[in-house]
């Protein structure tokens, strides 16, 4: 994997680039849909490349190896092969998702130990064996294994943790480097910068994942409940430190504003559930602002969703008829929500990008700040 950076705002740290991997290039600033179990949930791969132009999409490490299982991956050709997605894929290490289950795991050196949320079997997470399942699921782009402490720890919880990352890192990166990718294609390593809200741990962190010098860094354990300020002030301080000459994939963020944000202070790469998980609920992010296709003003609204939208389903389908749809509990409403949330946030991107390269960024984002935080 290669990164070129093409563009640098001269009043930000805002920054336009270019990831290349076996399986195509990446524009950047990019937000990576999240297919967690190798599907963007009700979003056809049609949809998902022609109409979303989605670039790259994550797959969940612990998801996909408890279901389908690592066999029926690896017999398919990798994930690649299985699900039909034939541009760069991303793979998470499925630490959040093991320390998500606080009740049904244990923690030690050794790595984390837990009990499937499907069938309460038991199984063991080592940065050992989760190098080799990412290796067998065959995303271009895979995470360090590390642990996500809650946005609430104590400093000393904090601490400890950090130090266990860092441990299971350097163990990552050692078995990264005794093995090779599985399907005739490179594969790159992301370190991930933990530390929760304290700034010499995350100083300490985004200190020891540079001196690795990977292909590209991740900053996570943010947008876990912390004040947005907080996360602001961790990123720009870890970024400070972060190569420039690598890409920074912030984990897990966010809103458009969030992106907007983090785009100002130097990211290049973002994920969440958010588009289509309120999309599934609801919420339509848009140019002009927010709206909630279940309320009321929207009943006799038969005008287009987006008049000048970024997909399809924006002209072809009225607000009233999307009301109803969502009142009527109909799986369409469900799918062109996602869609348009899904194309909308890959439409923020690509203008940010272009308005970097333009050299005006600094007098577009405030604007746009305000427009897509608006409530319709």
């Amino acid at each position: 994997m290669t990164f070129e950076l093409q563009h640098t705002d001269t009043k930000s740290n805002a920054r336009a680039g270019l990831i290349t991997t076996d399986h195509g290039q990446i524009e950047t600033p990019i937000f990576m849909p999240v297919g967690t179990l190798g599907s963007v949930k009700g979003v056809h791969l049609t949809e998902l490349k022609e109409d979303i132009q989605a670039q790259i999409i994550l797959g969940n490490t612990y998801h996909l190896y408890l279901r389908p299982g690592l066999e029926v991956i690896e017999k398919a050709g990798g994930l690649h092969k299985f699900n039909g997605f034939d541009r760069p894929m991303l793979t998470d290490s499925g630490g959040f998702q093991v320390f998500s289950l606080a009740g049904i795991r244990k923690l030690s050196e050794e790595g984390a130990e837990f009990r499937s949320h499907i069938d309460g079997s038991k199984h063991l997470f080592t940065p050992e064996k989760v190098m080799d399942i990412e290796r067998t699921i065959g995303a271009d782009i895979m995470m360090a294994f590390d642990e996500c402490p809650p946005g609430d720890s104590d400093y000393a919880y904090a601490k400890k943790s950090l130090g266990l990352t860092h441990r299971w890192l350097d163990r990552c990166i050692q078995r990264f480097n005794e093995t090779e990718p599985k399907y005739g294609y490179k594969q790159s390593l992301f370190p991930i910068v933990q530390g929760c809200i304290y700034p010499d741990l995350r100083k300490e962190s985004a200190e020891f994942i540079a001196s690795k010098n990977a292909d590209g860094n991740a900053i996570g354990g943010l947008a876990v409940g912390e004040p947005v300020e907080q996360m602001y002030e961790m990123i720009e301080l870890v970024n400070e430190i972060l190569p420039k000459e690598k890409p920074r994939y912030l984990m897990g963020v966010g809103t458009p504003v969030n992106l907007l944000e983090g785009i100002e202070r130097g990211v290049d790469m973002f994920d969440c559930v958010m588009p289509t998980r309120n999309g599934r609920n609801g919420m339509l992010f848009t140019k002009d602002g927010i709206m909630n296709m279940r309320n009321k003003k929207w009943e006799m609204d038969y005008s287009p969703i987006e008049a000048d939208g970024a997909s399809y389903v924006d002209t072809m389908y009225s607000k009233a008829y999307l009301r109803h749809l969502f009142h009527a509990q109909e799986l369409l409403a469900m799918q062109i929500a996602s869609i348009h949330n899904l194309a909308f946030y890959l439409w923020l991107v690509g203008e940010a990008r272009k308005h970097i390269i333009a050299g005006d960024f600094s007098t577009w984002k405030p604007r746009m700040v305000k427009q897509v935080s608006t409530r319709l």
